[in-house]
């Protein structure tokens, strides 16, 4: 099938979907589940066999280890497995978005304007590793009443085809009752394979709507520098955590810790740490220690360089672990076992550093003043500003959206860890009586607007939600 057909028969179902009852939706996402689970042992071989693969690659160095680190689909003891299936009920049990009522207004009597959540159309989603992320767009997509177009990494090929496979045969063996549609649409969600078809798909505006990168930043800017279709996602996740001059100690040690070492790999790990000069041999000489005890390589400017050797720090690890910062460490994305370590005079320096060399992602503070905290939170430019916690809770499932569709540093349609909310968008209902624009003006015989807000809590008879 030609990239063509693929997209264009993504939106001959996209135009379907736009009838499909959330009941329906909830059939679907029920049903993927059950497949899902009975094909357990054939998705975790193919994984298996994807992993072996992309270690013979991560040896030749072909392939990072921080790409590999997320290919694995079981993980220990079955639990990321299990947290995938959770993942499918957890969009399930999600309100249905498509059809509320964000905006309603009378502009004449019989003349009711209303601002109506609608699914984006269809969707192209290329990512890297993770195969994982069929299911979760492709339920967030069933869920929003989008089509989805999937391309996934070579490495996790075996695994993206099996998951693909689950998916379409959970859609086409459905049970669809009530009103709308008697069959999900099957090409409602696509899996490509090759890099020509993504070429072409990206020059498909006519049919994509929207493209979503997740993966490296050499893969998002190649992305958004070769489309005309809107494009969300980020390019780096460089993520900063400060220690004010209140910080608490134990506070700081272990949001830091967390922030840098359980995914090191993860877009929303810290890569660099700001020390307050006037905690930098307090503070900041336990995070250090328990930053090198954790085998994190520190990347240090001269004032941290003396905070840490005047202190109790084994120095066995510090000749190991600890060594002198370059500007390009600062700005750097390592996604590693690595951080960057800057001491600034003040709360403004460090807020300055971050503006300057962060990516807009996810920042934050450890202070015990709320003052300072709240000044922290207005001034960083990023998707989500943070007080005394780590920068990992940056993500879909932890903001309770389920999953997400990926974490998006733009300014406009969706910012941060984007769930459903990414994948919506909004149309105008007006309903009239046969009303004519040049009825309303200044002047003999015209009428003027009205432009009242209208209740949608069920009063007058009107709803909060269209449903179908």
């Amino acid at each position: 099938m030609s990239a063509e057909t693929i997209a264009r028969t993504a939106r001959e179902a996209s135009n379907l979907l736009q009838t499909i009852t959330s009941s329906q939706k909830s059939a679907v996402l029920k049903r993927i589940r059950q497949v899902l689970e009975e094909r357990k042992d054939q998705i975790i071989s193919a994984n298996k066999q994807d992993m072996e693969a992309a270690q013979k690659d991560v040896d030749a160095g072909r392939l990072s280890s921080s790409l590999f680190k997320r290919l694995d689909i079981a993980g220990a003891d079955g639990q990321k497995f299990a947290t995938l299936l959770q993942g499918v009920d957890d969009v399930d049990k999600i309100a249905d978005p498509i059809g509320q009522v964000t905006l309603a207004r009378k502009l004449d009597d019989g003349l009711d304007l209303f601002r109506v959540v609608c699914p984006v159309g269809v969707c192209l989603v290329i990512f890297e590793a993770r195969p994982e992320v069929v299911v979760n767009i492709a339920c967030l997509a069933i869920k929003s009443g989008n089509a989805a177009i999937l391309k996934g990494g070579k490495e996790a090929g075996r695994t993206n085809q099996v998951l693909a496979d689950a998916i379409q045969h959970a859609i086409a063996t459905a049970p669809m009752q009530g009103e709308g549609l008697t069959k999900f649409p099957e090409r409602a969600v696509q899996v490509v394979a090759t890099r020509e078809e993504i070429s072409s798909l990206l020059g498909m505006d006519r049919y994509v709507d929207l493209v979503i990168p997740r993966g490296s930043n050499s893969l998002v800017r190649h992305i958004q520098n070769n489309t005309r279709i809107p494009v969300l996602g980020h390019a780096d996740g460089i993520c900063s955590t400060y220690l004010d001059t209140t910080a608490d100690a134990a506070k700081a040690v272990n949001v830091v810790v967390d922030a840098k070492t359980s995914y090191p790999a993860a877009c929303n790990a810290t890569e660099t740490l700001l020390v307050h000069s006037s905690v930098a041999k307090s503070v900041f000489v336990d995070v250090a220690k328990a930053l090198l005890q954790a085998g994190v390589r520190m990347h240090v400017d001269e004032s941290a360089m003396a905070a840490i050797t005047s202190a109790d720090v084994d120095p066995g690890a510090v000749a190991k672990l600890v060594s002198k910062a370059t500007d390009g460490d600062f700005g750097h994305e390592y996604t590693d076992l690595d951080i960057a370590v800057k001491v600034v005079g003040s709360i403004d320096e460090a807020i300055d550093h971050i503006n300057a060399h962060g990516s807009k992602h996810t920042d934050a503070i450890i202070t015990e003043d709320r003052k300072n905290a709240e000044w922290f939170m207005r001034r960083v430019d990023a998707a989500g500003v943070y007080w005394n916690a780590s920068t990992r809770f940056a993500d879909g499932f932890r903001y309770g959206f389920g999953t997400e569709i990926g974490v998006s540093t733009n300014k406009t349609h969706a910012r941060g860890p984007a769930g459903l909310e990414g994948l919506t968008i909004y149309k105008y209902y007006l309903f009239g009586d046969g009303q004519a624009s040049t009825d309303f003006g200044v002047g003999a015989g015209k009428r003027s607007f009205l432009h009242q807000d209208i209740p949608v809590d069920g009063s007058n008879g009107v709803r909060n939600k269209f449903v179908l």
